[in-house]
C-alpha cells in the first residue's frame, strides 16, 4: 500500500479517536451508577489552591480530557499534512512520520495501562500504518 494512503488512514483513525474520546469523556459527570456518582461528587466538590488558582479534581479531569482531545486532533492533522508532503518535502515528511509513529506507540501503551482496549486498538492501528508508511518510504528511496 502507498505511504500516502497509509498516513491518510492513520490520520482518519486518529480523528475518529478524537471525536469518540471527546464524546465519551464529556458526559462523565452524569453517570447514573451510585458508586460512581459518589466519586464524582468528591471530585467536583472541594477546591484547593495550586499555582495561583483554585480548582477541584473534576476540573483537572475535564482539562486533561480536553487536552487529550486536542492532542488526538493534532496527531490527525500532522499525519494528514505529512501525507501531503511526501513528494515535495520527503525528508521532513519521513522524519515527522517516524516521530508520530513512536508517539502513537507510546500513547497506545499509556492507553493499554490506564484505559481500555478499544482506544488502544485505534491508536496502535494508526501507529502500524505510520510505521508501515515510514518503511515504505525508506524502500522507495533505496
Amino acid at each position: 500500500m502507498k505511504p500516502k494512503i497509509l498516513l491518510r488512514i492513520a490520520a482518519i483513525l486518529m480523528f475518529i479517536h478524537a471525536v469518540l474520546h471527546t464524546i465519551g469523556f464529556s458526559g462523565w459527570k452524569s453517570d447514573p451508577d451510585p458508586a460512581k456518582h459518589q466519586v464524582i461528587q468528591l471530585m467536583t466538590g472541594q477546591r484547593f489552591p495550586l499555582m495561583g488558582t483554585s480548582r477541584n479534581m473534576g476540573e483537572y479531569y475535564d482539562g486533561f480530557g480536553y487536552a487529550s482531545s486536542i492532542a488526538l486532533v493534532l496527531f490527525a492533522f500532522l499525519l494528514w499534512v505529512a501525507s501531503g508532503e511526501l513528494l515535495s518535502n520527503a525528508s521532513l515528511a519521513k522524519k515527522v512520520t517516524l516521530i508520530l509513529a513512536f508517539a502513537l506507540l507510546f500513547w497506545g501503551a499509556d492507553e493499554l495501562i490506564y484505559f481500555f482496549p478499544f482506544a488502544v486498538s485505534i491508536t496502535w492501528l494508526s501507529c502500524l500504518c505510520s510505521f508501515w508508511a515510514f518503511f515504505g518510504l525508506r524502500q522507495q528511496k533505496a
